[in-house]
């Protein structure tokens, strides 16, 4: 009998896994929903973003930038937690079916791969500026917004310890 940490590890997919995924999914009649983040610092922002993004579908994949993305993006310093770790929190949570750590510094050739029924990103995007979105609406999906925490990033969490030191 497996573990329960392997049962865990068993969702962190490659691209390869996540395609035979796809294909299990799809013959079942599954609504695919995809998002994506760095989630360097897990937070309630993210578990109510990522809980929403679950209720569109019947399975959530979360595609996560991987380390080097992440320094392009925001910096040397960042990320603070490493790839591996990151995607082990978000596979531990039980509405998330997949993580995938992608290189590129937007998922764009993931979700082209994927082909979701529904691409999800916090309210804070619009539409035309996501990654993504036009190739998903172009294949008949949607794109869903979703309210997110105020306050809640990992940058304004980073910035607190730095100012409390």
């Amino acid at each position: 009998m497996l573990d329960k940490l392997a049962v865990i590890k068993k969702k962190i997919l490659n691209v390869n896994q996540l395609q035979n995924a796809l294909v299990t999914w799809r013959l079942m009649s599954q609504k695919i929903v995809f998002t994506n983040g760095c989630f360097d610092i897990l937070h309630a922002g993210h578990v109510i973003s990522l809980a929403g993004a679950a209720s569109f579908g019947n399975r959530l994949i979360v595609g996560v930038n991987s380390d080097a993305s992440i320094r392009r993006l925001k910096g040397a310093n960042r990320p603070i937690q490493n790839e591996d770790g990151r995607a082990l929190l978000l596979a531990s949570m039980h509405f998330i079916d997949a993580v995938i750590i992608f290189e590129e510094d937007t998922p764009e050739k993931l979700i082209r791969a994927v082909s979701p029924d529904v691409l999800v990103k916090g309210g804070d995007y619009r539409v035309e500026d996501i990654a993504g979105a036009d190739w998903v609406i172009n294949h008949g999906g949607k794109v869903e917004l979703i309210n997110y925490l105020d306050n809640s990033s990992s940058t304004n969490i980073i910035k607190k310890i730095k100012e409390s030191l």
